[in-house]
């Protein structure tokens, strides 16, 4: 009798410490039971914008639930991040994480968060290029032709960015550190209100991305001299490289989606999951190829050491350049 009753409490006792487990999957696989948010930090109608809808239609019809894109802008994606950081680890608040995620870590000295300790990626989803693009007014129709009108008024050619820190912002500095001009910044709440300025002629250049300036540039209210990535784009094959010019150039945006530290395991492979047969979607392709994407599939560890990476190259740049929050 005793050693029946040790036999049952071992076997209750095992049962009791496979639950958690048995819990975790069942979690997962019921997961999402309700509607997902994506914060994205930039204002509605820029290229972050953009890619974050994307996403967010893509997961809603593999995952049979809504995942709504909530814009929370300002401070260079900061808000946007710390509302994540601060959200429970359950998956139902994810992050649109961006290449200005990396330069944050060094631009900014007092955040209340790490990123990369902070946020625990998911997965890539897509690399674009910025495009240099300037208002029509500008006399400027190669990238040296408006080096040398840059260096003809220097501090007078104003350049547009979605906020400090952005990749519109930070391909602009590496243009200006190594082509040897003086570009007036100014930062907006988001690429979308800094190109209607660009449209306005209120400032004269942008490198915007390629999915909020693509419509512009094909209707001619824009002009494009170049892209920012080492090759050229093929959704404008016309148009050169800044490093065609500018030797050893290259910058690009890049997207991904990142939920807060400690979230299940489980639940973030079942987002990369799905969010890489998404990216394997040949209309998924498409659509990316359209606005000027190539897709970034692979692991959270993939996407963890893409983030690593940028952080590192981004740290030079900014203090290279004295780059300062504006």
């Amino acid at each position: 009798m005793p050693n029946l009753r040790r036999r049952s409490f071992l076997h209750l006792a095992a049962g009791l410490a496979a639950l958690p487990s048995v819990l975790r999957v069942a979690w997962a696989e019921s997961y999402p039971s309700r509607p997902v948010r994506i914060i994205v930090g930039f204002a509605p109608g820029g290229g972050s914008d953009v890619v974050a809808r994307l996403i967010a239609q893509a997961l809603s019809e593999r995952l049979d639930q809504q995942f709504i894109v909530e814009n929370r802008p300002g401070a260079g994606t900061n808000i946007a991040t710390e509302a994540v950081v601060n959200r429970p680890p359950d998956g139902y608040t994810l992050l649109l994480v961006n290449a200005a995620n990396a330069v944050n870590a060094t631009l900014y000295q007092k955040l209340n968060f790490d990123f990369i300790r902070d946020i625990a990626p998911v997965a890539g989803f897509a690399r674009v290029a910025n495009v240099l693009e300037v208002h029509p007014s500008v006399p400027a129709k190669t990238v040296p032709e408006f080096i040398a009108y840059a260096k003809a008024d220097p501090g007078k050619v104003n350049m547009g960015s979605g906020g400090s820190g952005v990749m519109s912002h930070m391909s602009g500095e590496l243009f200006k550190m190594m082509a040897g001009v003086n570009l007036t910044h100014v930062p907006y709440r988001g690429e979308a209100p800094a190109l209607a300025d660009l449209l306005g002629g209120q400032v004269q250049v942008v490198f915007g991305t390629l999915p909020g300036s693509l419509e512009f540039i094909r209707a001619g209210k824009l002009r494009a001299l170049a892209v920012t990535t080492a090759a050229r784009s093929l959704a404008l094959p016309e148009i050169p490289t800044v490093g065609d010019f500018v030797p050893g150039y290259e910058a690009s945006s890049w997207w991904g989606i990142g939920t807060p530290k400690n979230t299940p395991a489980d639940i973030i492979g079942k987002l990369n999951n799905e969010i890489n047969a998404a990216l394997a979607d040949a209309r998924m392709t498409a659509r990316l190829a359209e606005q000027g994407g190539t897709a970034l599939p692979g692991t959270p560890a993939d996407f963890g050491k893409l983030v690593t990476a940028e952080t590192e190259k981004w740290a030079k740049v900014v203090r290279t350049a004295n780059i300062m929050p504006e």
